[in-house]
């Protein structure tokens, strides 16, 4: 069987946040991660912006370049078979049209989708609405016009950022992600949306695909599909899990002598190896 195409996995990406068991979206930020995400049986993988940039040298936001962050993209596109999202943070860009340099670069990867924000990481502040609407529609027309579609992960802030209060916060948060939605994204992600009741009231506001993020408290898979949760990303929790596994094991050595860290549950050189190299064409997962 042939690997399929980038329309083709733009599709099936874009119907997995439709099908009737929930998304689950894992989160790498290099090569050998995605690999091990991708081996593990999902049906598709996304970057997690922070896990990438720091693992790079850069804090997360817009620090790097463009170019820089397009390389490394490319570079665990060419390794997967299955449909990559990137996370774009707000897009490299000041203007629309320095955005969409951004998003057709990011096709040209072979990634089919995209995560864009609608704040900047230098000030903490929300961008104006506006803005976030004209660059929603114009990365929809992009995908039209172009024939490959692009799967839009609208991502809002404002019950991080939003000034007043917690109440007001949420209705912001609301009145952005329907303007999202309506301006063609394919998901909205209202980021710092945890517990349960404000789950269900968010995606009661919006009727259409919602992606939440793992983070302490979040409720188990199970629960998120009963509240009807689209999507669950990992966000950067893996690379929090995996630098949290190499203090264990670097303190494991330095204060008992002892590598069970190191060792247990760890795969092989040639395990490794093989994750620096693309699916073979035509092989399947069992």
């Amino acid at each position: 069987m042939p690997l399929k195409s980038q329309k083709e996995k733009a599709e099936d990406f874009r119907a997995l946040h439709h099908g009737k068991r929930i998304l689950i979206l894992p989160n790498g930020w290099d090569v050998p991660s995605a690999r091990v995400f991708e081996d593990a049986g999902f049906p598709a993988i996304a970057t997690s912006s922070a896990g990438l940039l720091v693992s790079l040298g850069y804090p997360d936001g817009e620090v790097i370049s463009r170019d820089e962050f397009v390389s490394a993209v490319g570079r665990i596109a060419r390794v997967l078979s299955v449909p990559l999202s990137a996370d774009i943070v707000a897009g490299f860009g000041k203007t629309t049209k320095e955005v969409l340099v951004t998003v057709k670069a990011i096709l040209k990867t072979g990634a089919v989708g995209i995560n864009i924000e609608d704040f900047t990481h230098a000030t903490k502040k929300l961008y104006p609405i506006e803005r976030q609407i004209e660059n929603i529609k114009a990365i929809r027309k992009l995908g039209e016009t172009t024939g490959t579609p692009v799967v839009i992960n609208a991502r809002t802030d404002a019950l991080r950022f939003g000034e007043a209060g917690e109440e007001e916060r949420f209705k912001e948060a609301i009145r952005r992600a329907i303007a999202y939605r309506d301006a063609g994204a394919d998901c909205v992600y209202p980021m710092g949306l945890v517990d349960a009741a404000p789950i269900a009231s968010f995606v009661k506001a919006l009727d259409f695909p919602i992606n939440v993020m793992v983070r302490k408290g979040l409720p188990p898979i199970s629960e998120l599909q009963r509240l009807g949760v689209a999507r669950v990303s990992f966000g950067p929790s893996p690379s929090y899990a995996a630098m949290g596994l190499l203090k264990r094991a670097a303190r494991e050595v330095l204060e008992k002598g002892t590598y069970e860290n190191l060792i247990e549950g760890a795969i092989t050189f040639d395990e490794l190896n093989a994750l620096a190299v693309p699916r073979a064409r035509g092989s399947e997962r069992s």
